[in-house]
């Protein structure tokens, strides 16, 4: 349970990382906002984002993997529609912004979590 929390801070932090970086993707409301988002984006990569993945796996095996960032993009745009505080101008900003969330969330969780757990 801990570990969950630690991860949904660490999304909300890469959001507002991405949000300082892209111009185009704006988060209303502060650091409740933030976590607000994080958690939608969470709940769009856990329940939705695998279904996307299992019918576009031809096309990402085509572009040798490279159309996963256009479905990271889709569930960023999917994730400000369902949620207020979060706006994205267009596509390509998606796109950008969910590139940096995977970087920063990535190496955040290797620091932060995985690196941890490790040590146990």
């Amino acid at each position: 349970m801990r570990t969950l929390l630690i991860r949904w801070l660490i999304l909300a932090v890469a959001i507002a990382i991405a949000v300082a970086l892209v111009s185009g993707i704006n988060v209303h409301g502060g650091i409740g906002g933030y976590i607000l988002v994080a958690a939608v984006l969470g709940l769009v990569n856990a329940l939705i984002r695998p279904i996307v993945r299992l019918f576009s796996k031809p096309i990402t095996f085509m572009t040798l993997g490279l159309f996963s960032l256009v479905i990271n993009g889709l569930m960023l745009l999917l994730a400000a529609a369902l949620s207020d505080v979060l706006s994205i101008d267009n596509f390509w900003a998606a796109i950008v912004g969910a590139l940096v969330i995977s970087l920063v969330s990535t190496f955040l969780n290797w620091v932060l979590v995985d690196r941890r757990l490790e040590r146990r």
